[in-house]
């Protein structure tokens, strides 16, 4: 029997050794309500702020800006939602903008946005999924209050310019939200584009689930979501997840520390995948190839199959991947990112993600080569007998 091999690091990753031994203080000995005037709290607060600090230093940004959130989704909520919102209530307008091809949890943000009667507009992407120059013009000229743009794409890995992005909105006097959540770690992030909110999720580093960040540089920017305490300036109450805090702090500091190396690691493992699926298996494509991605995203069509399949084969010999966003319970629909970059159905629908991290080795790589030509030949001809 082989031993599994975990290629979905896209959808999450596995708590860093150190991550965990920072945390565990905090489930023990230091584990006091941070809000407690008493030295219990005290002590479990200065493990919070000290975090606070770390990831505000490595951002740039006033540590007391960094809102704690429970992921990604929450984060991208509170900038949107609660940008949205606070924009209306100071006189500008109630309208953000976007991309077809956003993360679940912004598309869903907007969609509230425009229950509550406020405006959506929608950049364009050409077929790379980038972001077209003249339509952030075009949209930017209405006054949005907010644009908000992934910076690494989840499904296909393609990045935005996102120093150009934010830099054009800036000009135009438009907050400008981007969600990190893929980009920490991979690319080089950390750098001064002049963004407004920032989110990001420990679980895609190492850090445990339910634990994410969204970084400001203006608190007024964003009106809270949800109410009591008064805790993190009022924009998330609730007693913090203290060890969970702590440990994304730890996460972030090392992936920002090895994002160089990791790059490099990753883009290698990404290349010679793609090569080597090109050269074994016949009608293959590498979706966004020609766009600038991020090094630990490959997303490849095959021609005469389904997603669904393809997944189902891949785990029963040992090997996790995924068709896109782990995002939607489990489900295994046609990518709507690659739809939404005018991909027809069966190209959206036969669509394969392998996603990197520290966690993988040269072997894995050589895994799939060896059983995936396999597999997409049983699935192509399964289909056929079928009249698929």
């Amino acid at each position: 029997m082989k031993a599994p091999i975990y290629l979905d690091n896209a959808a999450t990753t596995p708590v860093l050794d150190a991550v965990t031994e920072a945390m565990l203080p905090y489930f023990g000995e230091t584990f006091g309500n941070p809000s407690s005037a008493h030295s219990f709290g005290r002590a479990a607060r200065a493990g919070m702020d000290s975090a606070r600090r770390t990831i505000g230093a490595i951002f740039d940004i006033d540590p007391s800006y960094v809102i704690f959130t429970g992921g990604g989704t929450e984060g991208d909520n509170l900038a949107v939602l609660g940008g949205a919102l606070a924009a209306q209530r100071q006189g500008g307008s109630f309208h953000v903008a976007r991309a077809d091809t956003e993360h679940k949890a912004v598309l869903g943000a907007c969609e509230e946005v425009q229950r509550l009667g406020g405006e959506v507009s929608v950049l364009e992407v050409d077929d790379q999924g980038r972001v077209q120059a003249h339509s952030l013009e075009e949209i930017l000229e209405s006054r949005p209050a907010l644009v908000s743009l992934m910076w690494v794409n989840n499904e296909t890995g393609v990045t935005q310019d996102i120093e150009a992005i934010s830099v054009a909105c800036r000009d135009a006097g438009v907050a400008f939200h981007t969600d990190a959540v893929q980009a920490i770690g991979k690319v080089a992030c950390t750098q001064s584009a002049p963004w407004a909110m920032l989110s990001l999720s420990g679980h895609k580093i190492g850090a445990p689930k339910g634990i994410g960040a969204l970084l400001l540089r203006d608190p007024a920017a964003v009106v809270p979501l949800s109410y009591g305490g008064g805790q993190q300036r009022g924009l998330r109450s609730g007693t913090e997840n203290v060890a969970a805090i702590v440990g994304l702090a730890t996460a972030v500091e090392i992936a920002v520390t090895h994002t160089a190396d990791h790059a490099k690691k990753f883009s290698c493992y990404r290349d010679e995948l793609e090569m080597g699926i090109a050269k074994s298996i016949v009608d293959v494509q590498v979706n966004c190839s020609d766009a600038s991605r991020a090094p630990h995203i490959s997303n490849m069509s095959f021609a005469g199959t389904d997603s669904e399949s393809l997944i189902m084969n891949l785990d029963l010999a040992g090997i996790a991947c995924s068709s896109g966003s782990a995002c939607e319970t489990g489900s295994v629909k046609p990518s709507y990112v690659l739809k939404a970059q005018g991909f027809d159905d069966a190209r959206a629908a036969s669509a394969l993600r392998f996603s990197f991290s520290h966690i993988n080795v040269r072997s894995d790589i050589d895994r799939v080569l060896q059983d995936l030509p396999d597999i997409v030949s049983r699935v192509r001809k399964l289909n056929v007998a079928l009249g698929r």
